[in-house]
């Protein structure tokens, strides 16, 4: 069996992935974790940090055995998934349009982070994750939930994530966050090509497709400075997909505001949707830092409603 995360790999992905496979190991089911892409860096803190090797990157699952993560959308899948014999899902995004043919396990909650999920799919089995397994979906948690401090954190990531702490012998959580966001916001010789696609994730709405990435950053200097550079590439990726609007959200993990960055058949839409003005490829988004919940609902809403 395979446990696969979604395109564009992030925190949650990645250790969701290699988290679940653990589990399914320790239950006797042979697993192994997969990506579809390289991991960012702040994954790769993660991996660095717990001592663990990076999962092998597959991008062709047809006739295999697969159970996926952190997604349950055929668009954040590998091209040839529908040709794939789908076990489960765990995710804690809104439900996706994948249809299986056979019944199949779902555990998908309205929680922070999928790795919550995983966390107490190990309780429910009365399994425990390994240390340098507890220390990666501790991690994914933090990442996901930018520190406890986003809106879609519950009382159960805030649990998990302690819980996740004290296995991996992780005492100070804070400190650990710290030097993560660290490694997320090092970005000053990323190429802004690389950049735009950094946790993208396409939406398709009344027929037209949305392209959405994320930099959660300590400080949005250095992406700024990037801005019209990645400009020039959001453009280039809207022509060759066909994109109804290409957008990037700047995150401030500090401040918790968001900047957009767009390209857009109707930028104006999509802003107005948001509250929001669209001024030289940019819009403001005080006190956003949820895509899943203070963006895609309010753009579905716009453009299906």
């Amino acid at each position: 069996m395979i446990v696969l995360g979604h395109q564009n790999p992030d925190c949650d992905s990645l250790c969701s992935a290699i988290g679940l496979a653990s589990l399914f190991n320790k239950m006797g089911k042979t697993a192994t974790p997969a990506l579809q892409g390289e991991p960012n860096p702040e994954a790769l803190f993660l991996l660095e940090q717990s001592g663990l090797p990076q999962p092998e990157i597959r991008t062709e699952v047809a006739g295999e055995e697969i159970f996926i993560v952190d997604y349950s959308d055929w668009g954040q899948g590998t091209e040839d998934m529908k040709k794939a014999h789908i076990l489960g899902i765990v995710d804690h995004h809104k439900l996706g349009d994948i249809t299986t043919s056979a019944p199949l396990e779902c555990w998908i909650w309205p929680v922070g982070c999928s790795a919550t999920i995983v966390y107490n799919m190990y309780k429910f089995n009365n399994h425990t994750p390994d240390a340098p397994v507890a220390k990666m979906m501790m991690g994914a948690i933090i990442s996901d939930t930018v520190n406890f401090q986003g809106p879609t954190c519950t009382d159960i990531d805030v649990v998990a994530a302690k819980e996740l702490a004290e296995i991996a012998g992780v005492e100070d959580i804070q400190a650990f966050a710290e030097a993560q966001f660290e490694a997320k916001s090092d970005i000053k010789s990323v190429p802004a090509a690389e950049l735009i696609l950094r946790d993208q994730k396409v939406f398709e709405m009344a027929g037209e497709k949305l392209a959405i990435g994320q930099l959660e950053l300590t400080s949005l200097d250095t992406a700024l400075t990037k801005k019209d550079d990645m400009l020039a590439e959001m453009e280039k990726l809207q022509a060759a997909k066909g994109y109804h609007s290409t957008i990037v959200l700047l995150t401030d993990i500090n401040k918790l505001d968001t900047v957009a960055i767009i390209v857009s058949k109707d930028a104006d839409k999509v802003a107005k949707s948001l509250n929001s003005s669209v001024a030289n490829n940019t819009f403001d988004l005080p006190g956003v830092v949820s895509r899943k919940k203070q963006i895609i609902p309010f753009l579905q809403n716009a453009f299906e409603g």
